[in-house]
């Protein structure tokens, strides 16, 4: 149930070029990634791919200068948030969001509490070099929770000297947004010597109170402390890493409910310790990878403030895994392994003391067959959960057992260099969560008190998806519809009771399950008009229903457009490099709502972005500029947790300087 199997996810979807020798396969060297994502010694071609995958580079994550990584990828065909204010987001994929989609830190597995809409993933997005995102099922390499897809942050390559002398370089970064007067720096230090190498890099932002066009969100703040602490050895048949990564930070949550809202704050700590390596001994190579994480939630409410809710999960993985190569087949044979506790330390228990652990075996593999790629694979999970006792949730010990299998396939047929066609289908599955089984109290950011269900079953699903991509000099496009039908699709439905917690009447809502389906599609398109100017188009859409009641599912989101004109050049005279992109976003009504769901009308937004590097004292320097709903525009996000009383946030200038020392 680990992240590290998307190396084998990288080798077996490479459609264009060829594997690397095995001799070089454990190899890392200085400078970027050639054509292609390169993950663990692996290529994906994302323009290519039999699965629907795709990549988002620095470039465009540098323009973000969000918090979450959700936010900082949103604007990719296929690739929505469910917000809460500006900085703490969920990404959503093909509609489906929460702990159905598996976000990684640089192939880990991350843990939190997904059935919180405050909790995002625990990645500063600026720690990432890029983002590579699988749409569909891949519970073959992942196991639960994996059902929806994956978004995988991948940071830096850790640097190493090999061939060159030894050197230490820094570098700084600054930014500044005006909506939230929001400020922050990057600091990174980096250091090789031979097939030794580290970096270190710390990121602080601070943040007030965002604003709309009708005024002012109070109590919408934050601040957080962020890094990473790497050290890599590279040599010709091998490569270890250890890397220490941390991310938290104070945001405050504006609640639901009659003005003047109560302040309340989420306290966040996250801490993962990673140790990976892999060496290559005949035609195989092997890896492994461990990762400690320590996840804690306060939840503190009230002047002054009370502690209310307070939860820690420990978490700890292992996977050992076996990639072959040989001639027209290639593949990977993993074991994976995973231990967690959840300790509930607050006077508002919410859910009791458990203990999960699970284990699985999987084999993933692809033959070439003249103009045909075909993939295959297949998994077997087994999971446990105890838990505790706790009179206050009237639960006794109970304990669970869930054993459950996943298959993938996938076709692509190269009709001709520019042009491909791709099939593919995967089943999937995913655990109820400790809350969906177990909840027994008041969901504060609804708010509403939740209850769960201990009799839940696993959510299994197939979807099928098929695409065409084209790559000609000038003109470049990917097309891919899908369908995802889920049995057992577990969702939150109002009971018609209420609850009285303090001075609060909560409305009670309950887990239920109901078979479901989504339908949609998404297109990508990008056009070099010009030799300097490159036009780019993208729509995704999805349709969600409830089969059992006929009825939409919730957060479903609505058909969403975007276009993109960019003028770029290099050797200007007065800067190296520059670019220019103004981008319009039209995002629909959501006409199909969930019962009790709260509406929000279509809008249409615009953006600008320039960028430049420059020599300044001898040293490139790059700034950004962007401006975000430059028309300062007053609407509402259908998948903002904050819609119902308040608009997003308006005009945004954001202004970011770096540069190498």
């Amino acid at each position: 149930m680990s992240g590290s199997p998307l190396s084998a996810l990288a080798s077996l979807t490479l459609l264009l070029m060829p594997p690397p020798p095995a001799a070089d396969t454990a190899a890392i060297s200085v400078g970027k990634a050639p054509l292609g994502v390169m993950v663990r010694g692996a290529l994906i071609d994302p323009d290519h791919s039999a699965l629907p995958a795709s990549m988002v580079e620095a470039e465009r994550l540098r323009r973000e200068h969000s918090l979450s990584i959700a936010r900082a990828v949103e604007r990719w065909p296929g690739l929505r948030t469910l917000s809460t204010g500006g900085q703490i987001g969920k990404p959503v994929l093909r509609g489906i969001a929460g702990p159905r989609v598996l976000v990684l830190d640089d192939g880990y597995r991350t843990e939190d509490y997904s059935w919180s809409d405050e909790d995002g993933p625990s990645i500063d997005a600026r720690l990432a070099d890029r983002v590579d995102v699988i749409r569909g099922p891949a519970s073959v390499l992942y196991g639960s929770d994996a059902l929806g897809g994956v978004v995988n942050a991948v940071p830096l390559e850790i640097p190493d000297a090999r061939g060159h002398d030894a050197f230490t370089r820094t570098g700084l970064e600054a930014y500044g947004a005006s909506n939230n007067a929001e400020f922050g720096g990057v600091l990174r230090l980096e250091h090789a010597r031979g097939a030794f190498g580290g970096r270190l890099m710390i990121t602080g932002r601070d943040g007030g109170d965002l604003h709309t066009p009708d005024g002012g969100i109070p109590n919408t703040g934050f601040n957080s402390i962020n890094g990473e602490a790497s050290l890599g050895f590279r040599g010709p048949g091998g490569n270890a890493t250890l890397r220490y990564a941390r991310y938290g930070g104070e945001f405050e949550l504006l609640e639901a409910g009659p003005p003047p809202p109560e302040p309340s704050k989420r306290r966040l700590d996250d801490h993962r310790v990673q140790l990976g390596g892999d060496f290559v001994l005949g035609g195989l190579r092997f890896e492994s990878r461990a990762q400690w994480q320590l996840h804690s939630l306060i939840d503190v409410a009230g002047s002054p403030e009370s502690e209310q809710i307070h939860l820690e999960l420990n978490t700890y993985t292992l996977d050992l895994l076996a990639h072959h190569g040989a001639g027209a087949a290639r593949g990977t044979l993993g074991l994976s392994g995973l231990a967690q506790t959840n300790d509930t330390r607050g006077p508002i228990p919410v859910v009791p003391d458990a203990r999960m652990h699970s284990g699985a075996a999987f084999a993933l593999e692809q033959l070439d067959v003249g103009r045909f790629r075909f993939l295959a694979g297949g998994r077997v999970d087994w999971r446990q959960l105890d838990t505790e006792n706790n009179p206050s949730l009237g639960l006794p010990d109970q304990a669970r057992d869930d054993q459950e299998a996943s298959a993938n396939g996938g076709i692509l047929y190269r009709v001709s260099d520019a042009l491909s066609l791709a099939a593919s289908a995967g089943g999937g599955w995913r655990a109820p969560s400790l809350f969906e089984l177990y909840a027994n109290g008041p969901h504060l950011g609804e708010p509403r008190y939740e209850l769960g269900d201990p009799n839940l079953e696993p959510e299994r699903n197939l979807e099928a998806d098929a695409g065409v991509h084209v790559r000609q000099t000038r003109m470049r496009l990917d097309l891919t519809g899908f369908v995802n039908h889920i049995d057992r699709y577990i969702y939150a439905a109002a009971t018609g009771d209420t609850r009285v917690v303090g001075t609060e009447t909560l409305p009670v809502y309950e887990y239920a399950q109901a078979d479901a389906r989504l339908a949609g599609g998404e297109l990508w398109a990008e056009f070099d008009a010009a030799a300097p100017v490159t036009l780019r188009a993208q729509a995704d859409y999805v349709r969600g229903e409830n089969l059992d009641l006929d009825q939409p599912l919730p957060q479903v989101p609505p058909l969403r457009g975007v276009f993109e004109a960019e003028i770029h050049g290099a050797n200007l005279g007065w800067a190296e490099r520059a670019g220019f992109t103004i981008g319009i976003e039209h995002v629909s009504e959501q006409n199909r709502l969930a019962p009790l769901e709260t509406a929000a009308d279509s809008y249409t937004l615009l953006h600008l972005d320039a960028g430049m590097t420059r020599r300044f004292a001898g040293r490139d320097v790059q700034i950004d500029l962007g401006v975000r709903n430059v028309a300062d525009h007053s609407y509402r996000s259908f998948l903002s947790r904050y819609k119902q009383f308040a608009a997003d946030p308006g005009r945004s200038v954001v202004l970011r300087l770096s540069t190498e020392l």
